[in-house]
């Protein structure tokens, strides 16, 4: 229901009013045009949703991974039914975190836009700092510096900071009548000069293809400009490295039964085999350390086709499964295979009662600690699904979003937290005797449950989206 909440931006009159009155295309019919067909990867779709800027998603722009001419790219694609593709703060984080995509994987970006510019009463939010808006900008200069192409349609309004985003690309194609490219549009210079000028005068198509240079290819249509801009992807020398046409096998049981095994109780009890048994080619796993720390599950297996080293929650992350954990990170660096993090994380275990106890959180401790320190420096890729409860520490060993795995996808019964808001009430609090004052802790409790959601999380593109269980193996 969310995701087509989303699909339909800003509400049908939205939707009536871009293609009727201003007579562009909707921006998933672009991507119709413009992509192979070949289904996407939408990245965090519901970023913005029921943030506070209003009734609809905020984002304003669609982001993503597609085929273009047979060349996997990452798309940047304004929605102008969404405040008129305005710029909110949530907008910029996902575009930068587009453009991290494209720069970590050398994947060519596509920039389709159709922007009215930062939204200013949030100018503090999205201009000054340093992974503000004007890092769109720092990293096309760096990707291209890099050799990593950058291609841009000005599909409609282009102003302020929406302007640089075609002009650093290094080719760019702009629609006749509708494409418009501005750092400041007529009403501001009828404020300053007094002067009444027209869009297509001050920053059209022509003007711009003819006069100022700022565009390379003029297009008389969307769909000419789209055909324009494949031809422009097909002639930039620029291709990924050829995919091997692996045969795998089908998992022995159904991934469609993963619906029923995601975890709705977040204390590690479900046998994570189960849930790895409809994961892998053939279900074939072949395990490392299988009777040593037990309560995490390591090993290889392949993924459609791809030897993959899996990492897996099955219950607390104790001290002698830390070890084996920071073990097998460090085979899998060494050897060059990339990890797969299924997370699970148990709730933390109470504050010890005796001096035995106490050491054997130290050990635990440090245990942890040397596992985290496997996982940040392990260059391989590394991909990250939460298919239960993502708390505390465990989710920094088990490569939560603060160690920057490549990606990083959501169940939809994924918590995250810092502690589960079930076990809230044996927390005490500091400098407490152990008197607390129950409905404080109510509403702590309440604003804990509310915020650990999975849909609250990808609102906050603090993932790259929730994905349904039995699509993770596509995916």
């Amino acid at each position: 229901e969310l995701l087509e909440r989303v699909r339909k931006g800003g509400g049908e009159n939205a939707i009536l009013r871009h293609t009727q009155r201003n007579k562009k295309l909707f921006v998933r019919e672009r991507l119709k045009l413009l992509l192979d067909n070949e289904p996407f990867l939408e990245l965090s779709p519901l970023a913005g949703l029921d943030m506070p800027y209003g009734d609809v998603p905020a984002a304003g722009c669609l982001t993503g991974i597609g085929k273009i001419c047979g060349i996997w790219c990452v798309f940047l694609a304004s929605d102008a039914t969404v405040k008129g593709g305005t710029i909110y703060p949530i907008g910029v984080k996902k575009q930068l975190r587009a453009q991290e995509i494209a720069l970590q994987n050398r994947l060519l970006s596509v920039h389709l836009v159709d922007s009215g510019g930062a939204f200013l009463p949030l100018q503090s939010e999205l201009f000054p700092d340093k992974l503000h808006g004007g890092r769109i900008f720092y990293n096309e200069a760096i990707m291209s510096a890099m050799g990593i192409p950058q291609v841009a349609v000005v599909c409609g309004s282009c102003v302020a900071g929406g302007a640089y985003v075609p002009t650093m690309a290094e080719e760019a194609v702009i629609i006749d009548k509708i494409g418009t490219l501005f750092l400041a549009g007529p009403p501001l210079v009828k404020a300053a000069t007094g002067e009444d000028v027209s869009p297509e005068d001050l920053g059209g198509a022509k003007l711009h293809s003819q006069v100022s240079g700022c565009t390379d290819h003029f297009a008389p249509s969307e769909k000419e400009a789209f055909e324009c801009l494949r031809n422009v992807i097909s002639t930039l020398n620029y291709s990924a490295v050829p995919e091997e046409g692996t045969q795998h096998d089908s998992p022995l049981y159904s991934p469609q039964e993963l619906l029923g095994l995601a975890p709705r109780d977040y204390r590690g009890t479900l046998p994570v085999k189960l849930i790895l048994s409809r994961l892998v080619d053939g279900s074939r796993f072949q395990e490392f350390k299988t009777n040593y720390g037990t309560t995490l599950v390591t090993g290889f297996g392949h993924v459609e086709g791809h030897l993959v080293g899996i990492v897996a929650s099955n219950g607390e992350l104790a001290h002698d499964a830390a070890l084996k954990g920071s073990h097998f990170v460090q085979l899998c660096a060494q050897r060059g295979v990339p990890l797969l993090f299924l997370q699970n994380t148990a709730p933390q275990p109470m504050g010890p009662a005796s001096i035995t106890q106490a050491e054997a959180q130290s050990h635990r401790l440090k245990a942890q600690a040397s596992m985290m320190a496997a996982v940040a420096c392990a260059a391989v890729p590394k991909i990250t699904v939460v298919i239960g409860g993502c708390y505390g520490s465990d989710s920094y060993a088990m490569c939560g979003r603060s160690f920057s795995p490549n990606f990083l996808f959501l169940w939809p019964n994924a918590r995250v937290a810092l502690v589960d808001s079930r076990h809230f009430f044996t927390v005490p609090r500091a400098g407490d005797s152990g008197c607390t004052d129950e409905s404080e802790l109510n509403q702590l409790k309440i604003k804990l449950e509310e915020e650990s959601s999975a849909f609250y999380s990808s609102a906050r593109l603090w993932d790259d989206g929730i994905i349904l269980p039995q699509d993770t193996r596509k995916v």
